[in-house]
């Protein structure tokens, strides 16, 4: 099994109103003092699962600096950071390696330095090909920068290409839509990704939805019926095109899936470096250990946060480390695998955690079945398409109270909480 790392750069241009990660504005010259700070950590990357005991695979064969804006670092940054990484690891020599790029952002300098950095595939921030409805949201580009600079990669040689659309932007209408979809099956990106609006107190334009207010053009988001009706448009017109879907909010030719993506919903091990960034280690062998209560369980897996906040990760705020059990572990199979088309192997979790521990979970899967939210083709269990419309309420099905003992890592030491 072979190791993914990400890389989190959580610096932008401008903030995007709909924008609920951890991200924002910043200096340039606060770049370089959180770029010195990833190749620190990446350099001592060995220190934290020799800590807790986990193996740490390699060779890595997928790369991905995601955020925020990585291509607004300068070029010499970007190539720190890259032979900081194969100073310290192993990378397969067909690793998939991702940058996510906006838009305006791709000078031809930018494209030798990712050339350089052997970058060989690249996430493109479009989030809508109508330029109204992109910049009603923060977007600094339009259509034709997109269209340019798709030509300018691949005429480097990079053409491994995703293109990111949003379901149900203000202003957005499904004549609009499908313009949009029809734009990216037209660029024959071989990947797109198409998420629905999220609204939620993370971001300014969900804390403006639920308020009910109306500015960044909140009266003007589509209703949540429509959005679905876009979600379920871009399943059709993308399929139909070839780039079939694979994953809910994803959809690529054959072959050109996300190897760093598969890695989160197949519980393959991954390390994260930078602000609000993850990992997953596996524990050899599973081990026993006391949890809370008194009572051992198997601890099957750890996962590592990074803080999610730019000062507190420059001021050195411990990570939090959740102690993955061998019941949390059958939990994350379900709700993670569930979010590929493929489905669940009932067999294969069968051999890997018991027969008796899986069946456990027959009361939430034909409860799903009868609601016509899961669909069973032999020891395989699938999302309906009315299920992936309503995959949160699937998930929550197959969570139950189970014991997570959370740490504060810092640095050479773990503190139990």
């Amino acid at each position: 099994m072979s190791l993914g790392l990400y890389i989190s750069v959580p610096f932008c241009r401008t903030k995007c109103s709909y924008c609920n990660f951890a991200s924002d504005v910043f200096s340039k010259s606060a770049y370089e003092q959180y770029v010195a700070r990833v190749i620190e950590d990446i350099a001592r990357s060995h220190e934290t699962p020799s800590e807790l005991g986990c193996t740490l695979e390699e060779p890595v064969d997928s790369i991905y600096l995601g955020g925020g804006t990585p291509s607004i670092l300068a070029g010499t940054q970007l190539q720190r950071i890259f032979n900081a990484v194969r100073e310290q690891f192993a990378v397969a020599s067909d690793a998939e390696i991702t940058v996510e790029c906006a838009p305006g952002t791709l000078t031809t300098a930018l494209i030798e330095t990712l050339q350089q950095c052997g970058v060989n595939r690249v996430s493109l921030g479009v989030q809508s090909f109508v330029d109204q409805e992109a910049q009603a949201v923060g977007r600094l580009h339009k259509r034709a920068t997109v269209i340019e600079e798709v030509a300018r990669l691949r005429a480097a040689g990079i053409d491994n290409l995703n293109v990111d659309l949003i379901a149900g932007l203000p202003h957005q209408t499904a004549e609009s839509w499908t313009f949009s979809l029809a734009e990216t099956v037209a660029l024959g990106a071989p990947h797109a990704s198409v998420y629905m609006l999220e609204v939620d107190e993370d971001s300014r334009l969900g804390r403006e939805l639920i308020a009910g207010g109306t500015r960044y053009h909140a009266h003007f988001v589509p209703d949540d019926e429509a959005t679905a009706d876009f979600y379920l448009q871009a399943c059709e017109t993308l399929n139909a095109a070839g780039v079939e879907q694979y994953e809910i909010s994803n959809f690529a030719r054959a072959g050109a899936e996300s190897r760093h993506n598969l890695k989160y919903w197949t519980r393959q091990p991954y390390m994260g470096f930078g602000v609000d960034a993850h990992s997953m280690l596996r524990v050899p062998g599973w081990v026993t250990s006391a949890a809370k209560g008194g009572r051992n369980q198997t601890l099957e897996a750890v996962r590592v946060a990074t803080p999610d906040s730019l000062d507190a990760y420059m001021n050195g705020a411990a990570n939090t480390v959740t102690v993955v059990t061998a019941r949390a572990a059958m939990e994350e199979s379900f709700f993670l695998g569930l979010r590929l088309n493929r489905g669940v192997d009932l067999e294969r979790l069968r051999r890997e955690f018991t027969a008796d521990a899986i069946a456990t979970f027959e009361p939430a899967i034909q409860e799903c079945e009868r609601e016509e939210l899961l669909e069973r083709e032999g020891a395989t269990v699938r999302l309906t398409g009315r299920g992936r419309l309503l995959s949160n309420e699937v998930f929550a099905k197959f969570l139950g109270e189970t014991t997570a003992e959370e740490v504060k890592v810092g640095t050479g030491h773990v503190n139990p909480r």
